[in-house]
Parts: C-alpha cells; structure tokens; sequence
C-alpha cells in the first residue's frame, strides 16, 4: 500500500471494513454443520486486489475480530489465548497472502491475479484453523468427535466441521471475487 493514503482510498476501504463486519454478522446465521460459511472473505480478496496487500491484511484482521465476538464461544472455553491467536492470525494471513498474491500475478494477468488470490484466502483461512486445531484443540475435537458418532477426530475436523464450508467458501470467492473487481475496475475507468 502507498505510504500516504488519498481520501478515495480511505473512504473505499472504510466502506469494505463495515461491508466486512456486516456480512459476518449477518453470515454467522448461515450455517452448515456447527460452523457459519463465511461470506466475508469475498470483499476481503476484492479489497485487497483494489487497495493493496495491507488492505487485505486489514480487513482480514477485521474480519477475525467479528469471529472473535461472534462466533469463537465453543473454542474460547477451552483455550481462550489460543482461540485469540488461531482466530487473528488465520483471517489476517488469509488477507495478506490474497493481497500478496493478486499483486505477484497482476503483472502477467489481471482476471487470473484474482482468481488465484480468491482461491489463496480461504485456503490460507481454513489451512490456519486447521493446524491452530492441531495445536491447541485435537483433545477437544477428539471428544466432540466421539459425541458425533465420527470414527476419529480428523474424520469430524475434515468431514464435520469444515468440508463443506471451506467448498463453499472456496465456490462463493472463486465465482463472485473477479466478477467484483471487474466491475469496480470497470467502474474507475468511466469516472476518470
């Protein structure tokens, strides 16, 4: 991101932080099995492609604080601390590596920039989770896994808990991300 931000850039990234907490408010009703689908990650990709990889790390810190608030109760009652660290680092990792990969491949191809830094967030995101669970919560998963009737706990983890949310995920971000970015480069073409 540029060193000194112009009131443009302020005001489109101001106006993505509050699209981002208010569609992981409203995305934290939608769910499929014991996790909501996160539709955030979407302006998270778009923002960071628009305004850089500080943007996207940004709001995917903002996007983690709303998950922290929202959405975190059954791990914060285990491991509160590592709830705190799994849940910050994995959105702001996701943001940043989205925005660090749309500006690596912009050069070669714009619409393929977007589409690998939509595919990059959610993995990064879910990979994140995945691996903070490894560390700090398998004792836990083990016997929520046992409640669930699941044959083992990386059975629930991958089956249970985030297999169809990462696809789904994966599919909204793949599918809405460049269409938006498109638009709004369309956008700031015409009013220039």
């Amino acid at each position: 991101m540029k060193k000194h931000m112009n009131t443009r850039t302020l005001t489109g990234l101001a106006l993505f932080t509050a699209i981002v907490v208010v569609l992981q408010l409203l995305g934290a009703f939608i769910k499929f099995g014991p996790f909501s689908i996160s539709l955030t990650l979407v302006p998270i990709v778009v923002g960071a492609a628009i305004y850089g990889w500080g943007a996207g790390a940004w709001l995917g810190f903002v996007f983690s604080f709303v998950v922290l608030l929202t959405d975190s109760a059954a791990f914060m009652v285990v491991n509160a601390p590592a709830t705190i660290l799994v849940v910050l680092v994995k959105g702001t990792a996701a943001g940043l590596c989205a925005g660090l990969v749309y500006k690596a491949l912009a050069k070669v191809n714009d619409w393929l920039a977007v589409i690998c830094a939509a595919i990059v967030c959610p993995v990064v995101n879910t990979g994140l989770f995945v691996v903070g669970c490894e560390l700090f919560f398998m004792p836990t998963i083990s016997e929520w896994a046992a409640a669930a009737g699941f044959p083992s706990a990386g059975n629930f983890l991958i089956f249970g808990m985030i297999g169809i949310n990462f696809l789904a995920e994966l599919v909204i971000n793949i599918v809405l991300s460049p269409v938006i970015v498109r638009l709004i480069k369309i956008g700031k073409k015409e009013n220039r």
